[in-house]
Protein backbone atom coordinates (compact mmCIF):
# COMPACT_ATOMS: atom_id res chain seq x y z
CA UNK A 1 0.00 0.00 0.00
CA UNK A 2 3.11 2.34 -0.11
CA UNK A 3 3.28 4.73 -3.38
CA UNK A 4 6.58 5.67 -4.22
CA UNK A 5 7.22 9.38 -6.33
CA UNK A 6 9.94 10.29 -8.31
CA UNK A 7 10.17 14.19 -7.00
CA UNK A 8 12.09 15.30 -9.83
CA UNK A 9 12.66 18.94 -8.79
CA UNK A 10 13.88 17.56 -5.76
CA UNK A 11 16.29 14.71 -7.00
CA UNK A 12 14.95 12.58 -4.69
CA UNK A 13 12.27 9.24 -4.69
CA UNK A 14 9.53 9.98 -1.75
CA UNK A 15 7.19 7.34 -0.30
CA UNK A 16 3.74 7.76 0.96
CA UNK A 17 2.45 5.50 3.32
CA UNK A 18 -1.21 4.16 3.38
CA UNK A 19 -1.44 6.41 6.13
CA UNK A 20 -0.80 9.88 3.77
CA UNK A 21 2.81 9.84 5.71
CA UNK A 22 5.78 11.25 3.62
CA UNK A 23 9.41 10.23 4.05
CA UNK A 24 12.00 10.30 1.79
CA UNK A 25 13.48 6.95 0.09
CA UNK A 26 16.89 6.42 2.18
CA UNK A 27 19.58 6.53 -0.36
CA UNK A 28 17.79 9.09 -2.88
CA UNK A 29 18.44 11.88 -1.39
CA UNK A 30 22.37 11.57 -0.90
CA UNK A 31 22.58 9.61 -4.69
CA UNK A 32 23.40 12.21 -6.69
CA UNK A 33 20.28 12.39 -8.69
CA UNK A 34 19.30 14.39 -11.11
CA UNK A 35 15.17 14.67 -12.25
CA UNK A 36 14.29 11.20 -11.94
CA UNK A 37 11.68 9.90 -13.81
CA UNK A 38 9.99 7.05 -13.71
CA UNK A 39 10.02 4.71 -10.50
CA UNK A 40 9.59 1.16 -9.88
CA UNK A 41 9.75 -1.74 -7.22
CA UNK A 42 10.67 -5.47 -7.66
CA UNK A 43 8.89 -7.96 -5.85
CA UNK A 44 12.03 -7.57 -2.56
CA UNK A 45 11.14 -3.91 -2.68
CA UNK A 46 14.38 -2.48 -4.76
CA UNK A 47 13.53 0.27 -6.12
CA UNK A 48 14.62 0.80 -9.52
CA UNK A 49 14.51 4.70 -11.02
CA UNK A 50 15.06 6.67 -14.45
CA UNK A 51 18.02 9.08 -13.70
CA UNK A 52 17.15 11.44 -16.75
CA UNK A 53 19.55 13.69 -16.41
CA UNK A 54 22.01 11.48 -15.59
CA UNK A 55 21.03 9.18 -18.28
CA UNK A 56 21.13 6.02 -16.21
CA UNK A 57 18.93 3.30 -14.19
CA UNK A 58 19.74 3.54 -10.45
CA UNK A 59 19.01 0.81 -8.03
CA UNK A 60 18.28 1.18 -4.43
CA UNK A 61 18.09 -1.98 -1.76
CA UNK A 62 15.58 -1.52 0.85
CA UNK A 63 18.55 -0.77 3.29
CA UNK A 64 19.39 2.33 0.57
CA UNK A 65 22.44 1.36 -0.98
CA UNK A 66 22.39 3.29 -4.26
CA UNK A 67 24.12 1.87 -7.44
CA UNK A 68 23.65 2.02 -11.18
CA UNK A 69 22.67 -0.83 -13.09
CA UNK A 70 23.08 0.68 -16.31
CA UNK A 71 23.99 3.68 -18.56
CA UNK A 72 27.71 5.48 -18.76
CA UNK A 73 25.86 8.65 -18.37
CA UNK A 74 26.51 10.06 -21.74
CA UNK A 75 23.85 10.17 -24.53
CA UNK A 76 23.71 7.29 -26.69
CA UNK A 77 22.32 3.84 -27.88
CA UNK A 78 25.01 1.59 -27.27
CA UNK A 79 23.25 -1.97 -26.10
CA UNK A 80 25.95 -4.13 -23.57
CA UNK A 81 25.91 -4.34 -19.87
CA UNK A 82 26.23 -2.12 -17.13
CA UNK A 83 27.90 1.13 -17.44
CA UNK A 84 29.36 0.12 -21.09
CA UNK A 85 25.55 0.13 -22.30
CA UNK A 86 23.64 3.84 -23.36
CA UNK A 87 20.93 5.81 -22.89
CA UNK A 88 19.46 9.25 -24.21
CA UNK A 89 16.10 10.58 -22.41
CA UNK A 90 15.06 8.18 -20.33
CA UNK A 91 10.98 8.05 -19.27
CA UNK A 92 8.76 5.30 -18.44
CA UNK A 93 9.99 2.23 -16.45
CA UNK A 94 8.31 -1.04 -15.63
CA UNK A 95 9.26 -4.67 -14.33
CA UNK A 96 7.53 -7.91 -15.50
CA UNK A 97 7.28 -10.95 -12.98
CA UNK A 98 11.19 -12.32 -13.72
CA UNK A 99 12.61 -9.24 -12.72
CA UNK A 100 13.08 -7.80 -16.46
CA UNK A 101 12.67 -4.08 -16.59
CA UNK A 102 11.66 -2.03 -19.75
CA UNK A 103 12.53 1.54 -20.23
CA UNK A 104 10.82 4.05 -22.94
CA UNK A 105 13.96 5.78 -24.42
CA UNK A 106 12.28 8.82 -25.37
CA UNK A 107 14.67 10.71 -28.34
CA UNK A 108 16.23 7.28 -28.91
CA UNK A 109 12.49 6.40 -30.22
CA UNK A 110 13.12 2.73 -28.62
CA UNK A 111 12.02 0.52 -26.24
CA UNK A 112 14.64 -0.61 -24.29
CA UNK A 113 15.12 -3.97 -21.80
CA UNK A 114 17.58 -4.71 -19.40
CA UNK A 115 18.17 -8.09 -17.06
CA UNK A 116 18.48 -7.99 -13.47
CA UNK A 117 22.06 -8.61 -13.72
CA UNK A 118 22.02 -4.90 -16.37
CA UNK A 119 22.32 -6.58 -19.61
CA UNK A 120 21.10 -3.84 -21.98
CA UNK A 121 18.94 -4.75 -25.17
CA UNK A 122 16.83 -3.10 -27.17
CA UNK A 123 13.75 -4.76 -27.61
CA UNK A 124 11.59 -2.10 -30.18
CA UNK A 125 12.59 0.67 -32.11
CA UNK A 126 14.77 1.64 -35.41
CA UNK A 127 16.16 4.66 -33.34
CA UNK A 128 14.69 6.77 -35.85
CA UNK A 129 11.50 8.50 -35.64
CA UNK A 130 8.38 6.85 -37.34
CA UNK A 131 5.22 5.21 -36.81
CA UNK A 132 5.57 1.82 -38.55
CA UNK A 133 4.69 -1.62 -36.99
CA UNK A 134 6.62 -4.86 -36.94
CA UNK A 135 9.43 -6.65 -35.03
CA UNK A 136 12.32 -6.02 -32.41
CA UNK A 137 14.15 -2.82 -34.59
CA UNK A 138 12.21 -2.95 -37.49
CA UNK A 139 9.25 -1.23 -35.73
CA UNK A 140 9.51 2.26 -35.10
CA UNK A 141 8.08 5.11 -32.51
CA UNK A 142 8.02 8.85 -31.97
CA UNK A 143 9.03 9.52 -28.47
CA UNK A 144 7.55 7.05 -26.67
CA UNK A 145 7.14 7.78 -22.75
CA UNK A 146 5.28 5.27 -20.39
CA UNK A 147 5.30 1.70 -20.47
CA UNK A 148 3.66 -0.51 -18.65
CA UNK A 149 3.63 -4.53 -18.64
CA UNK A 150 0.94 -7.59 -18.11
CA UNK A 151 0.57 -11.14 -16.45
CA UNK A 152 1.92 -12.26 -19.36
CA UNK A 153 4.39 -10.46 -20.35
CA UNK A 154 3.10 -8.22 -23.37
CA UNK A 155 4.02 -4.87 -23.07
CA UNK A 156 2.61 -1.44 -23.63
CA UNK A 157 3.83 2.12 -24.70
CA UNK A 158 2.06 5.22 -24.37
CA UNK A 159 3.92 6.94 -27.70
CA UNK A 160 3.64 10.79 -27.14
CA UNK A 161 4.38 12.52 -30.50
CA UNK A 162 2.22 9.43 -32.65
CA UNK A 163 -0.98 9.82 -30.04
CA UNK A 164 -0.88 5.76 -29.94
CA UNK A 165 -0.84 3.11 -27.53
CA UNK A 166 1.33 0.69 -29.16
CA UNK A 167 1.44 -2.99 -27.87
CA UNK A 168 5.05 -5.12 -27.99
CA UNK A 169 4.32 -8.92 -27.67
CA UNK A 170 6.78 -11.18 -25.57
CA UNK A 171 8.58 -12.40 -29.01
CA UNK A 172 8.64 -8.24 -29.59
CA UNK A 173 5.91 -7.69 -32.68
CA UNK A 174 5.01 -4.44 -32.29
CA UNK A 175 1.16 -3.51 -33.21
CA UNK A 176 -0.97 -0.28 -32.48
CA UNK A 177 -3.32 -1.02 -29.57
CA UNK A 178 -5.65 2.41 -29.35
CA UNK A 179 -5.32 5.98 -31.12
CA UNK A 180 -5.96 7.40 -34.17
CA UNK A 181 -2.49 9.07 -34.48
CA UNK A 182 -4.00 12.87 -34.52
CA UNK A 183 -4.42 14.79 -31.60
CA UNK A 184 -7.73 14.70 -30.06
CA UNK A 185 -9.43 13.44 -27.06
CA UNK A 186 -11.90 11.26 -28.36
CA UNK A 187 -13.19 8.26 -26.58
CA UNK A 188 -13.88 5.28 -28.81
CA UNK A 189 -12.70 1.51 -29.86
CA UNK A 190 -8.94 0.72 -31.17
CA UNK A 191 -8.47 3.16 -33.69
CA UNK A 192 -11.18 5.47 -33.54
CA UNK A 193 -9.78 6.79 -30.07
CA UNK A 194 -7.90 9.80 -29.76
CA UNK A 195 -4.93 11.07 -27.43
CA UNK A 196 -3.26 14.40 -27.44
CA UNK A 197 -0.51 14.03 -25.08
CA UNK A 198 0.04 10.09 -23.94
CA UNK A 199 1.79 9.91 -20.89
CA UNK A 200 2.82 7.94 -18.07
CA UNK A 201 0.96 4.30 -18.07
CA UNK A 202 0.18 2.37 -15.41
CA UNK A 203 -2.24 -1.80 -15.87
CA UNK A 204 -4.37 -3.21 -13.30
CA UNK A 205 -4.89 -7.03 -12.19
CA UNK A 206 -7.08 -7.63 -15.01
CA UNK A 207 -5.71 -6.15 -18.12
CA UNK A 208 -6.81 -2.37 -18.11
CA UNK A 209 -4.62 0.56 -18.57
CA UNK A 210 -4.86 4.01 -16.95
CA UNK A 211 -3.09 6.95 -19.03
CA UNK A 212 -1.93 10.27 -17.74
CA UNK A 213 -3.10 12.13 -21.08
CA UNK A 214 -1.29 14.97 -19.76
CA UNK A 215 -2.12 18.28 -21.60
CA UNK A 216 -5.58 17.37 -22.19
CA UNK A 217 -6.23 17.39 -18.29
CA UNK A 218 -7.39 13.80 -18.32
CA UNK A 219 -6.76 10.09 -16.76
CA UNK A 220 -8.16 7.95 -20.19
CA UNK A 221 -8.97 4.15 -18.79
CA UNK A 222 -8.50 1.75 -21.88
CA UNK A 223 -9.49 -2.28 -21.34
CA UNK A 224 -7.71 -5.69 -23.18
CA UNK A 225 -10.47 -4.69 -25.84
CA UNK A 226 -8.40 -1.25 -26.07
CA UNK A 227 -12.12 0.48 -25.46
CA UNK A 228 -11.36 4.13 -24.33
CA UNK A 229 -12.77 6.04 -22.10
CA UNK A 230 -12.22 9.12 -20.44
CA UNK A 231 -11.93 8.58 -16.27
CA UNK A 232 -11.13 11.51 -14.68
CA UNK A 233 -10.85 14.80 -15.71
CA UNK A 234 -12.35 17.17 -18.04
CA UNK A 235 -10.71 17.58 -21.81
CA UNK A 236 -9.20 20.86 -21.76
CA UNK A 237 -10.23 22.14 -18.56
CA UNK A 238 -7.58 22.60 -15.61
CA UNK A 239 -7.81 22.60 -11.98
CA UNK A 240 -8.09 20.48 -9.24
CA UNK A 241 -11.39 19.51 -8.06
CA UNK A 242 -11.36 16.52 -6.22
CA UNK A 243 -14.73 14.67 -5.85
CA UNK A 244 -17.23 12.99 -7.50
CA UNK A 245 -15.60 11.58 -11.13
CA UNK A 246 -14.26 13.76 -13.51
CA UNK A 247 -13.43 16.13 -11.44
CA UNK A 248 -11.17 18.39 -12.55
CA UNK A 249 -6.95 17.72 -12.58
CA UNK A 250 -4.14 19.61 -13.88
CA UNK A 251 -1.36 17.45 -16.47
CA UNK A 252 -1.81 14.28 -14.58
CA UNK A 253 1.49 12.77 -15.60
CA UNK A 254 2.99 9.76 -13.16
CA UNK A 255 0.06 6.90 -12.40
CA UNK A 256 0.18 3.63 -10.45
CA UNK A 257 -2.44 1.03 -9.66
CA UNK A 258 -2.93 -0.91 -6.21
CA UNK A 259 -5.99 -3.02 -6.13
CA UNK A 260 -8.95 -0.91 -7.07
CA UNK A 261 -7.12 2.20 -6.30
CA UNK A 262 -5.84 4.27 -9.04
CA UNK A 263 -2.72 7.33 -7.88
CA UNK A 264 -1.70 10.06 -10.12
CA UNK A 265 0.71 13.06 -9.64
CA UNK A 266 -1.43 16.65 -10.03
CA UNK A 267 1.02 19.31 -10.69
CA UNK A 268 2.14 19.36 -7.05
CA UNK A 269 -0.06 16.99 -5.16
CA UNK A 270 -0.65 13.25 -5.20
CA UNK A 271 -4.30 12.28 -6.00
CA UNK A 272 -6.30 9.25 -5.56
CA UNK A 273 -9.24 7.48 -7.04
CA UNK A 274 -10.78 4.60 -5.37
Amino acid sequence: GNVYVADSSNNAIRKISAAGVVTTVPGSDSAGLNSPNGVVLDSSANVYITDFNNRRIRKITPSGVVSTLAGSGSSGRQDGTGMAASFDTLRGIAIDASGMLYVADQNNHSIRKITPDGVVTTLAGTGSTGSANGTGTAASFNQPFGVAVDASGTIYVAEQRNFLIRKISPLGVVTTFAGSGVSETRDGTGTAAGFVSPNSLAIDAVGNLYMGDDTSHVIRKVTPSAVVSTLVGQPGNTGFQPGQLPGKINAASGIAVSGSALYFTNIYAIAKVS
